[in-house]
């Protein structure tokens, strides 16, 4: 049973107003459904964790939820150590850090934002409240692709406009150098006609590389530039290749890959290609249901891109609220209760340590 921790507690520091924000669509997001701010929020957690949930629970939505940046407010305590007091939180139903796909088509990217409630809740009431804010996503984004099109046709339209006008010009500049001498003018016509052919011949043979490279090296290419422990070459992307390959041919796409292997990333990677091998046939996603394909490959497209996943607050791994109940993975989760379990004392031995405690004091007073 929890025990309250009045006498311990440490005072709240105060929000300095130069703490960083974060980016746009990063950091904290107030969650709905919470009670008032009363003396006795967080009572029943441990000193640490009481001390860390009332600083977070004061920093605005938006701030920067970083276990660096809290530690560096927090100088009592450590990165580890505001680490191990998140994961606290989390287990205790005040957080879930989650991944969001923002934007449409080829323009989505992932954003990480903590989600944090002063009232704690069970995992039913996030895993409802993480797929409500993921089905509200789901359609507010949609008209946002629609905005620029417009602005996109409107450019096109005035590009031929400044084309036409020298297109007009040259003929009357070529009728009168003919009238007055035509042996030079026909000197100059001639480099002229070669030099057009020529840019458009130069254009489709620079366009053709891209065009070659599959989805899956390009996501492998882009690892590099998102965690420079992952950076791979030419050769290690081509040989690579297959196995990402396999994992778009079961519906994900190159966003959700490349968060999958970047995440939870050790310190110090020695081999990047070895290591990407192994998490991509560690991690590959299963098949997606087949019953999707008949009605129209269309509808399915834009669902991957708007999906929220929770992440380990211990590691990192992502996947689906009800995959990570109490916001940590399988494995992380064991490690857990199996720290608590190590460090709850057994009742027996309890009891057999006040027994000693009174003999020690019966010796005490006796003549």
């Amino acid at each position: 049973m929890a025990t309250q921790h009045h006498s311990s507690a440490l005072p709240i520091p105060a929000v300095s107003p130069a703490y960083p924000m974060a980016k746009p669509g990063y950091g904290k997001r107030s969650a709905p459904g919470q009670q008032p701010r009363t003396r006795d929020d967080f009572a029943l957690l441990p000193t640490r964790e009481r001390y860390v949930a009332g600083f977070v629970d004061h920093l605005p939505d938006g701030a920067a939820m970083s276990v660096k940046q809290l530690a560096k407010q927090l100088p009592l305590y450590g990165q580890q150590a505001i680490g191990t007091a998140l994961k606290t939180l989390s287990v205790a139903g005040h957080l879930r850090r989650v991944r969001c796909s923002v934007g449409a088509g080829d323009e989505t990217r992932w954003v990480f934002r903590t989600f944090w409630s002063r009232t704690a809740h069970d995992n039913e009431w996030w895993n409802t409240y993480l797929a409500t804010e993921d089905a509200t996503r789901a359609t507010a984004p949609a008209a946002a692709p629609e905005a620029p099109a417009p602005s996109s046709l409107a450019a096109p339209a005035e590009a031929p406009a400044p084309t036409a006008v020298p297109l007009q010009r040259t003929p009357p500049e070529a009728a009168t150098d003919t009238t007055p001498a035509t042996a030079p003018a026909v000197p100059p016509v001639a480099p002229v006609a070669p030099a057009c052919p020529a840019a458009p011949a130069a254009s489709p043979a620079l366009a053709a590389p891209p065009a070659a490279l599959s989805p899956a090296y390009l996501a492998l290419a882009e690892l590099g530039r998102k965690d420079i422990r992952l950076a791979l070459s030419a050769d290690d992307c081509a040989a690579l290749e297959p196995q990402a390959a396999a994992w778009f041919a079961r519906g994900v796409d190159a966003d959700y890959l490349i968060a999958a292997l970047t995440a939870g990333l050790p310190a110090q990677v020695d081999c990047p290609p070895r290591f990407v091998r192994r998490r991509l046939a560690d991690k590959i996603p299963p098949h997606r249901p087949a019953e999707h394909s008949s009605p129209g490959t269309s509808a399915p497209a834009p669902s991957p891109a708007r999906r929220l996943l929770v992440e380990c607050t211990e590691c990192g791994r992502p996947g689906q609220p009800e995959a990570l109940p109490d916001g940590l993975c399988r494995p992380c989760r064991a490690a857990h209760s199996e720290s608590r379990q190590a460090t709850s004392p057994d009742p027996a031995e309890i009891a057999a340590v006040k027994a000693h405690m009174a003999n020690l004091r019966d010796l005490l007073k006796a003549p």
